[in-house]
């Protein structure tokens, strides 16, 4: 069974709504969840790109986009009797033994809260379990990594990553430049994770992680989620495949231990073209070819366990 650590299916199930439709995760994604054996997810609050909120007069600001996904996602849980919201490990395997799908919550940007620090504790209140600074580009916290590699945290967002570990939301790093990264590596003082990124010493882009990186992470106690998309996976376009990202988590826990590996899989070929996954594992139907390669790579039953579902689930305990 696969605990999917990064999705956006609350972007899909906001912009179908907004448009009229309802059951959207029971329409169009639950066939393809079961059929990849997928248990739970951590769903994304994103709004930091336009695309259709462009559309949407009351979309006024991140603000206004991010209570809009809320009310969307609140609506359409109301139509979801096989998932529950969760805040704990243990809740999420109550939630499993019931026979029901589980989902944590995470916030891909902190666009919204612009320099309002007590847009955490709300967060918190909400029972937020991860959170990104910033998506790819810069806000009043820090810099993402499609801006400048080298400027670092705010002093805003110095009290950000200190108030994210007061309320036990992870800080994540995925989506954070290289001088940020070093910031919040200074100041961590438990996990830091990378919800869904891949090894730079494979596909050299700035989304992925310099084996030193991930040395770093692995030494807060924190975790790895394989990123699916295709442009994090290889440069050459023949060598984006499920294979290839099984030979990134074989770097990774090679580098780190596979205790530190895990799954993030951000499909979102629900997007439209230029979002495609690897050829294998072009929606989440396709997990388990991921998996076969990993064990084709020598990885016994517990590594891919752990790696399944096992690793992510520690480090929010």
């Amino acid at each position: 069974m696969i605990f999917d650590g990064h999705s956006d299916l609350l972007y899909d199930v906001t912009r179908r709504r907004l448009a009229g439709e309802k059951h959207v995760l029971e329409r169009r994604h639950l066939r393809n969840l079961e059929a990849g054996g997928v248990e739970g997810l951590m769903l994304a609050l994103w709004v930091s790109a336009d695309s259709f909120w462009k559309k949407v007069p009351e979309a006024t600001d991140h603000r206004a986009r991010t209570e809009i996904m809320l009310l969307c996602m609140k609506a359409e849980l109301a139509e979801c009797p096989w998932l529950t919201m969760v805040r704990t490990p243990a809740e999420a395997e109550d939630t499993k033994a019931a026979g029901k799908k589980y989902a944590f919550l995470a916030v891909e940007g902190m666009d919204a809260m612009g320099d309002d620090l007590g847009a955490i504790d709300r967060y918190g209140d909400l029972g937020v379990r991860i959170g990104m600074l910033t998506w790819n580009g810069e806000n009043l916290l820090a810099t993402g990594a499609g801006g400048d590699p080298y400027s670092g945290l705010t002093e805003l967002g110095r009290r950000a990553v200190r108030r994210m570990e007061d309320r036990n939301i992870l800080v994540d790093v995925s989506h954070l430049n290289d001088g940020g990264f070093r910031d919040v590596m200074k100041m961590a003082e438990g996990p830091v994770i990378a919800s869904h990124s891949n090894c730079r010493a494979l596909c050299d882009v700035r989304r992925n992680l310099t084996d030193d990186q991930l040395r770093a992470i692995r030494d807060t106690g924190g975790i790895v989620g394989l990123n699916v998309h295709h442009a994090f996976v290889h440069t050459d376009r023949e060598r984006q495949t499920a294979e290839m990202l099984a030979r990134h988590a074989a770097h990774m826990a090679e580098v780190m231990g596979v205790e530190h590996v895990a799954c993030g899989f951000d499909f979102c070929e629900y997007f439209g073209p230029g979002n495609e996954g690897v050829d294998g594992l072009e929606n989440c139907s396709q997990i388990g070819n991921l998996f076969y390669w990993l064990e084709k790579l020598g990885m016994n039953e517990q590594e891919r366990n752990m790696i399944a579902r096992e690793n992510f689930l520690r480090v929010l305990a």
